[in-house]
């Protein structure tokens, strides 16, 4: 049997990351099990020319098509989105957007406000201390004083518009909407021994300039730095309990197949919200018939995917193409609710750039944009660097019945069940998208776009995988207390996104990792009295 550990993080991802880096100063033995693998920047397809090429292979964001060893597979047949995750040091912070939104404090509030889901057992200005240390951790770019926001100070100075974001100010203006530099996790100066972007617009697929903040290159080297012992390679089944019903450690594969326990005396869980519920789940016993932590039934109910929709269309002058990072401003003109819009909530714009030469030839050729034959080449010379869209991002509100449980049939390879998705898009969702759609073709007309094209919704779009362990003061309604730990298991942490009680209408990460710290600075503070 394996020395046991004082701590034992499972997923080396978003929060795992910055848990291990807060607990550090603890002094107390720490040990992180990732499945996946160092990935060197090298390795990222940004250092070859066919970078978009493998986007669709290698590098695509679905496991199911992708297909690394260190992938699981995921039965999202059920599902008009489907789950995108990658396993590696940095979990998924390698194929991120670097987009980096908190969430606002309404989103904290919506019991309250809106009479509907619940409200979190946390707020905006509990969290906001851990939001200031994360944006200096993985150093964001931005823009202070956004009127949707409380006031805060971004690190670095904002990403440049470039052509494409100044004619969306424009466009934004003339319409009388909200509009502002987007905070993102690209570094615009050279910080913390990261070189500062240098425009090559493949942020998505691994920057190998190392500009864009990957936890495997910000909050990693500090912790291990600081003893944390991260080891790599381990694909984890189960939680084991003992007979007081306390978490006793996890059994894993390492790369040869061999299964190992290792003992702790605290296990953290930060696999996101399909991998922390099908490992609960998966930890079933006579003590927890029903999965581990699962006396409330809540675990894997409540999934929050955002249904996304992207809007673009064409302009006459020669734009940005993907010679930049992809995003470049938001709005928030439509996040908080009025239901004259028919809807509960709403939803933001992520406006950006155009797309690269393979992928505008690919979706336009689809669309009937593209023809083949006579008048092909004049026709992609009018798309490419021609291109102008956003993402609209709507928030996703909780529904019990979306939910992830164990496939009855798939299983990794090394026999674990895999995880089932069973998800539907709500009609208030199918409300909001509308909306949504209505009103970025009107950005996209005062910006001089025809052609519209529309994707609705995104189907590879299940980047945000929340709330299927949720927080909660009332035992029999969530799966963890206020600080993240199990109403169960007392010595059972979960810190990644499925702790979201409602999805906001942003990208979850940087609230995600301000979950992360505030849970592990938390644990720090109780240490004396931490299970009872």
């Amino acid at each position: 049997m394996l020395e046991k550990v004082d701590v034992l993080i499972i997923g080396s991802g978003a929060s795992g990351a910055a848990a291990a880096w807060s607990l550090a100063d603890t002094r107390m033995r720490i040990l992180c099990l990732e499945q996946g693998d160092w990935i060197k920047q090298s390795e990222y397809p940004t250092n070859g020319r066919d970078w978009e090429a493998r986007q669709f292979s290698d590098f695509h964001p679905s496991p199911n098509k992708r297909g690394r060893t260190t992938d699981y597979p995921v039965n999202d047949d059920n599902s008009p989105i489907k789950v995108l995750n990658f396993n590696a040091v940095g979990g998924s912070t390698i194929l991120y957007a670097a987009h980096y939104p908190r969430l606002h404090p309404s989103d904290f509030r919506v019991k309250s406000l809106d009479g509907v889901a619940d409200d979190w057992p946390v707020d905006y200005a509990t969290l906001e201390p851990f939001f200031a240390e994360n944006d200096r951790m993985m150093g964001v770019s931005g823009l202070a004083g956004d009127p949707a926001y409380p006031a805060h100070t971004p690190p670095m100075p904002p990403l440049g518009l470039g052509k494409s974001g100044t004619r969306f100010a424009h466009a934004l203006n003339t319409l009388g909407w909200h509009w502002w530099p987007s905070d993102t996790t690209l570094a615009t100066t050279d910080y913390d021994g990261r070189a500062k972007c240098i425009n090559l617009g493949h942020c998505t697929f691994g920057c190998s300039q190392g500009a864009k903040a990957s936890t495997d290159i910000t909050y990693w080297p500090r912790a291990i730095r600081a003893g944390v012992e991260l080891r790599t390679r381990c694909r984890v089944s189960r939680i084991e309990t003992g007979p007081d019903g306390m978490a006793t450690g996890a059994t894993y594969f390492d790369a040869a197949g061999v299964e190992h326990f290792q003992p702790a005396e605290i296990v953290i869980l930060a696999a996101n919200g399909v991998g922390t519920p099908r490992l609960l789940l998966n930890s079933a016993s006579a003590q927890h018939p029903d999965g581990l932590a699962n006396s409330s039934g809540q675990v894997g109910r409540n999934l929050m995917f955002h249904p996304y929709a992207s809007i673009y269309g064409y302009v006459d002058e020669p734009l940005d193409g993907n010679k930049a990072p992809p995003l470049c401003l938001w709005s928030h003109q439509h996040y908080e609710t009025d239901l004259s819009r028919g809807f509960v909530r709403g939803y933001s714009y992520q406006l950006g750039r155009g797309v690269g030469t393979i992928t505008e030839a690919i979706t336009s050729t689809a669309a009937g944009r593209l023809p083949w034959g006579e008048g092909h080449h004049d026709a992609y010379r009018r798309l490419m660097n021609h291109r102008i869209g956003m993402a609209a991002i709507c928030e996703d509100l909780p529904e019990e019945h979306n939910r992830v449980t164990l496939d009855p049939t798939l299983k990794d390879s090394n026999g674990i069940p895999s995880p089932k998705i069973d998800y539907t898009i709500s009609e208030n969702s199918h409300r909001m998208l509308d909306h949504a759609i209505a009103r970025a073709k009107d950005i996209l007309h005062a910006a001089g776009a025809t052609d519209i094209g529309v994707d609705r919704p995104i189907l590879f779009g299940g980047w945000h995988l929340l709330g299927t362990a949720r927080m909660g003061t009332d035992p029999a309604r969530s799966v963890v207390n206020a600080w993240g730990r199990s109403h169960d298991v007392k010595n059972l942490f979960i810190i990644d996104g499925s702790l979201f009680v409602t999805s906001g209408g942003v990208n979850p990460t940087s609230t995600i990792q301000a979950l992360a710290l505030y849970i592990a600075d938390t644990i720090k503070q109780r240490l004396a009295t931490l299970f009872d």
